[in-house]
């Protein structure tokens, strides 16, 4: 009996995303107003996190700046009708960046 030489899958982070982007890009309207929804609350709370805390007051604006330009960019693809792509790396960075600054201030 044959074996099939099947390689091992070790880019597994790509297949998600692959996969992820692949279900966004079918269903892109639905998910897009779902995805504003919950990323500008995240933003919100990332920008709440951020006024509340008691760091330095130009690090905090800087931080500020940055979550409130990343929720806008995916808020403005979404209304200029960018390329799936675009739109869904948009989202991406805005969750990570607003989700990273709230579990900064949160340890």
């Amino acid at each position: 009996m044959a074996h099939s030489k099947t390689v091992p899958n070790t880019n597994g982070s790509k297949n998600i995303y692959r996969l992820m982007f692949n279900e966004f890009k079918k269903r892109q309207l639905g998910y897009s107003t779902i995805a504003i929804i919950a990323q500008s609350c995240l933003g919100s709370a990332a920008a709440m996190a951020l006024l509340m805390g008691g760091m330095d007051m130009v690090l905090k604006m800087v931080l500020l700046f940055f979550v409130t330009i990343f929720c806008m960019a995916f808020n403005g693809a979404v209304l200029a009708q960018l390329k799936p792509l675009t739109t869904f790396n948009l989202l991406i960075l805005s969750v990570v960046f607003s989700t990273l600054v709230i579990i900064a201030h949160i340890i």
